[in-house]
């Protein structure tokens, strides 16, 4: 099962956060039918939004978060919640390049350059938006900088999502580090000098685990525990409410111009068909609701 630990480390210096995602890259990869490399692009993605989803505080904040590079993947889109509720795509979900040139997987040529936009809906009359340029496309270089310039939150962070030769996702996770308020200089070089050594974390959960590598690596770390998950919020009801937002006439003209209508969730890949039939229940429910 995955797990994302939070807590605090380094001698209450250090906010420290640790997560084990291989179920849920590999919940994508089933989804999407990933290519190694778009699994990679998108599923390090995705760990780095669960961990800002483990951030929001209301039940009902969210957040998304789109990488828009020229890179061979298109736009990579991941949304989050504060259940820790983790969907996501890509563009060119078959996406491929050879191996970059220290031998794997070459990421930062699936993302490309460009801007990288997180979106949070947090119970205010506006949602906050940041924007980052994309520095690397590696993604946790990326997510590092956003933080460190868009929030003003010094952050370290490695991220890794490890495929197997049957296309699995057989290793995946991260490691993000975020100093307090008046942190002391020693325990950001220590910081500092662990995350320098977790260059292949995707093997560390694959060999290890998160639990484990808690064990080994840190001896004063407090935490809580939760499990991020891949869940889609779509569902016949939801679309049922969209569709009557676009009102009567408008659903009338698409079916005599296009015969249905037909909406399609790119988080889950699900496609919702409404016939004249469908359309004439729907809008007589919402004029005479049942019970």
């Amino acid at each position: 099962m995955d797990v994302l630990y939070k807590g605090i480390a380094f001698n209450n210096n250090i906010s420290v956060t640790v997560i084990e995602a291989t179920e849920l890259v590999n919940e994508a990869i089933k989804i999407h039918n990933l290519s190694p490399l778009a699994a990679a692009a998108l599923g390090r993605t995705m760990i780095a939004a669960a961990f800002m989803s483990s951030t929001l505080k209301g039940e009902d904040d969210r957040l998304s978060v789109t990488f828009s590079g020229d890179g061979v993947g298109g736009h990579i889109v991941v949304a989050g919640d504060s259940q820790l509720n983790i969907r996501g795509y890509i563009d060119n979900p078959q996406c491929d390049l050879p191996l970059n040139g220290k031998g794997k997987l070459d990421v930062a040529g699936c993302v490309g350059r460009g801007r990288m936009t997180v979106v949070k809906s947090m119970g205010l009359k506006e949602p906050y938006t940041g924007s980052a340029e994309i520095v690397s496309g590696e993604i946790a270089e990326d997510f590092a900088s956003y933080y460190t310039f868009s929030e003003q939150q010094p952050t370290g962070m490695a991220l890794g999502v490890k495929i197997g030769k049957n296309y699995e996702c057989i290793g995946a996770g991260g490691v993000i580090f975020q100093t307090l308020p008046q942190a002391e200089e020693d325990a950001v070089i220590k910081a500092e000098e662990l995350l320098m050594t977790l260059g292949d974390i995707s093997t560390v959960m694959q060999n290890e685990g998160a639990e484990a590598f808690i064990n080994r690596a840190f001896t004063d770390y407090s935490y809580e525990k939760y499990t991020p998950k891949y869940k889609c919020i779509c569902s016949k009801e939801y679309i049922d409410s969209i569709l009557l937002t676009l009102g009567k006439q408008e659903l009338y003209d698409t079916l005599e111009k296009e015969g249905k209508i037909e909406i399609h969730c790119h988080f889950c890949n699900k496609n919702y068909v409404y016939n004249k039939d469908d359309i004439d229940g729907l809008i007589a429910d919402a004029i005479n609701p049942k019970g």
